[in-house]
C-alpha cells in the first residue's frame, strides 16, 4: 500500500473521523431518544424535525440574550416541550391523527423559525453574534496521550456526555422504573393500562413532554453547540434521520444510540470526502442514501418477522 493510499485512509478513518461523529451524533442521539419513548406509549410522531428547530431557535435567542449557554440549554428545551404539548393536546386530547399533527409541527417549526429570525434580528438566511456562548467541551487531561482514544474524548463537548448518561437513563427508564412499564403499557395494551387504573393521557402526556425536553435539548446543542450561529432550517433533515434511527433501533435505546453512531459516522464521513477532492454534492448525499438503505432493510426485516409469526 503506498503511501498515499494510507494518507487517503488515515484521513478518512482517523480517530477526528469518529471524534467528530460523536459530536454529529448528539442531535441525532436526543432527537431518538424523545422519539422512542413516544413510541413506546403509542404515539407515532413525524414532528421531531419541526421540534428540533424550535429548539434550535429557541435555545439560540435566549442564549444571545443572556450570553449564557446554560440558559440556552433549557430555553430550546422549555419552547420545544411547549410546541411538544399542543402536539400532545391535538393527538391525545383530541384524537387528531398524528401524521398529520406531526406534519402540522414540521410546517410550524419552519414557518415559525423563518419568520422570528426576520423579526427579531431583522437578516435572511444565517444569524451570529459574538454574545452567543457556546457550549463548553470537557477536558480529560488524563487521555490526552493515550493512543487513538485520546483524540476521540479527552475533548468532548459537556452535551456528549450528558448524551449518553441519557441512553443509560432512559433504558433504566423503560424497563427498570414503574413509569417505564406504565410508557411501554400504553403502547403494548392501554387498555390493560386504564383497567388497572392508570390514567392512560396522563401517561402519554407525561411522556410527550420528556420527549420535548429532550428534542429542545438537541436542538439547542446543534445552534450553540456544534455551531454557534443560526442558520434557517438548520435541522436539515435530522428529525428524519432520527426517526430511522428509531425504525433501525427498534426503539430500544441502546439499539437507538448505535443506530445514531452509524448515522452520525456516515455523516462525518461525508465531511472529509469534501477534503479528498470527491465531489461535494456526492459527499452530502451519502447520508440519505443511508438512511433510505437503512429503511429498506428494516422493513424487510420487520416484514420476515411478520412472516415468522404467521407460520
Amino acid at each position: 500500500m503506498s503511501f498515499s493510499q494510507i494518507s487517503f485512509l488515515q484521513t478518512l478513518f482517523g480517530p477526528e473521523v469518529f471524534a467528530a461523529a460523536l459530536r454529529v451524533m448528539i442531535p441525532l442521539l436526543l432527537a431518538a431518544l424523545g422519539g422512542l419513548l413516544t413510541k413506546q406509549a403509542g404515539i407515532e410522531n413525524i414532528g421531531l424535525e419541526g421540534l428540533m428547530l424550535i429548539g434550535c431557535f429557541s435555545g439560540f435567542v435566549v442564549n444571545y440574550y443572556t450570553s449564557n449557554w446554560i440558559a440556552g440549554l433549557i430555553g430550546g428545551a422549555v419552547f420545544t416541550t411547549l410546541a411538544a404539548l399542543l402536539f400532545g393536546v391535538f393527538v391525545i386530547s383530541l384524537r387528531a391523527h398524528e401524521i398529520v399533527a406531526g406534519v402540522a409541527v414540521n410546517m410550524l417549526g419552519l414557518g415559525v423559525t423563518t419568520y422570528l429570525l426576520r423579526a427579531i434580528f431583522g437578516v435572511k438566511g444565517s444569524f451570529t453574534d459574538p454574545r452567543i456562548r457556546g457550549i463548553p467541551t470537557l477536558e480529560l487531561g488524563f487521555l490526552e496521550n493515550v493512543p487513538v482514544v485520546g483524540v476521540i474524548f479527552s475533548r468532548q463537548s459537556i452535551m456528549v456526555w450528558i448524551g449518553l448518561a441519557l441512553v443509560i437513563a432512559i433504558h433504566f427508564l423503560l424497563y427498570h422504573a414503574r413509569f417505564g412499564y406504565y410508557i411501554r403499557a400504553a403502547g403494548e395494551n392501554p387498555q390493560a393500562l386504564s383497567t388497572s387504573g392508570i390514567s392512560l393521557p396522563r401517561t402519554r402526556y407525561i411522556t410527550v413532554l420528556i420527549h420535548g425536553v429532550l428534542c429542545g435539548l438537541g436542538g439547542a446543542y446543534l445552534s450553540t453547540g456544534y455551531l454557534t450561529q443560526y442558520v434557517e432550517n438548520m435541522s436539515a433533515g435530522r428529525g428524519f434521520i432520527a426517526m430511522a434511527a428509531i425504525a433501525f433501533g427498534g426503539a430500544k435505546p441502546m439499539r437507538v444510540f448505535f443506530s445514531a453512531i452509524l448515522f452520525a459516522f456516515v455523516e462525518s464521513l461525508s465531511n472529509r470526502l469534501q477534503l479528498v477532492e470527491v465531489p461535494s454534492y456526492f459527499a452530502l448525499m451519502i447520508p440519505y442514501v443511508v438512511t433510505v438503505i437503512v429503511l429498506a432493510v428494516t422493513s424487510w426485516r420487520e416484514k420476515q418477522k411478520s412472516k415468522t409469526s404467521t407460520l
